[in-house]
Formats: structure tokens, sequence, C-alpha cells
């Protein structure tokens, strides 16, 4: 629903898929499917396995979640 609370949190690259697509691990082990805002769809190519990248997870489906990349982090 629009306006829900969101939570954001830091995770690492382990796995880089077609179409901007991430898998991303948390800290506790949880591993989602992350996308990336056609705004920073250039960088994802500079993203290596291994990068830290912040994902911004909506409340009901902790499963996906939209990957902030920070270019100094890459």
């Amino acid at each position: 629903m629009p306006g829900e609370s969101a939570f954001v949190v830091e995770g690492a690259v382990v796995e880089t898929l077609p179409h901007g697509l991430l898998r991303v691990e948390l800290a506790n082990g949880h591993r989602l499917l992350g996308h990336v805002a056609r705004r920073q769809a250039p960088l994802v190519e500079r993203v290596k396995v291994g990068a830290t990248v912040t994902v911004k997870l909506a409340s009901g489906d902790l499963s996906h979640g939209l990957v902030i990349l920070n270019e100094s982090k890459l």
C-alpha cells in the first residue's frame, strides 16, 4: 500500500542477474532478489559479487527490494 513504511538495510551482492537484478544476502543470512531503479541502471555493470549495497524493503514482502547503489562502495 502507498505510504507504508519500508525497511532500509545493507547487504552483500552474491549474484548478478540480467536486466538489473541482483541476488543480495543480508547480515542475518536472508537472501532476496533486488532490482535497480532505471536512474541507476548504468551503474549495474560496475557491481561485483561481494559489493555492499543498500536495499529498501517493503514491510509486506521481504523477498524483493529496491537496490540503492552508492558509487563510492562499488
